[in-house]
């Protein structure tokens, strides 16, 4: 009795609140995640947008659309996995903005993406087709695989890194990258044998 006194309710961690929403449905475990994590993505938004508000909007946009993403995804690490969807986001809105004549500040261009397929076009258009068949693949892979590419390509984390962000055996790192590697190799060769 006399501990309970002073001992407070811990407060539900991130994968706890991702649990209640999906079991639930309750838009305040959105909340609850928005409030802690919402410096982290703005910052990301920051560091890809370079627009303040700009930033602000694609903050707002990245929680509205959780609301979908978590009853979707299966999430072992809410932080790590929001970071990549912020910075997704992004790279969506960088490249639309391209799409319609403004010049981009960043590029998924710059990753280290191997492709295993060569088409005879432009080298611009080409690349642009391997950065759409390597998005739509990236959707279409188990989340596990998903992550650890993304973090092992896009943000050129280490295996141990990775392990360390996902919470997996390194073994299972390497694993979920090279099965998503022939997975992503699969799609794309599907997808451009389909053109």
């Amino acid at each position: 009795m006399f501990l309970k006194l002073f001992s407070k309710d811990r407060p539900p961690d991130d994968l706890e609140l991702v649990l209640q929403y999906r079991q639930t449905g309750d838009l305040g475990c959105i909340g609850k995640l928005f409030e802690r994590h919402t410096d982290m993505v703005y910052l990301v938004c920051m560091k890809y947008l370079k627009d303040e508000e700009e930033s602000k909007d694609a903050t707002m946009q990245i929680f509205e659309q959780l609301v979908v993403a978590l009853k979707r995804h299966e999430v072992t690490n809410f932080k790590s996995w929001l970071h990549v969807i912020s910075k997704n986001h992004c790279l969506q809105l960088l490249r639309n903005q391209k799409a319609r004549g403004k010049t981009a500040r960043s590029s998924i261009a710059e990753t280290s993406m191997e492709m295993v397929f060569t088409l005879h076009l432009s080298e611009e258009e080409q690349h642009e087709l391997e950065l759409k068949a390597l998005e739509q693949g990236l959707t279409e892979l188990p989340a596990e695989q998903r992550t650890c590419l993304e973090l092992f390509y896009l943000e050129h984390r280490s295996y141990k890194e990775i392990a360390d962000i996902t919470g997996c055996e390194l073994s299972k790192v390497k694993s979920h990258i090279q099965n998503g590697r022939r997975n992503l190799k699969i799609y794309v060769e599907k997808h451009h044998a389909q053109r």
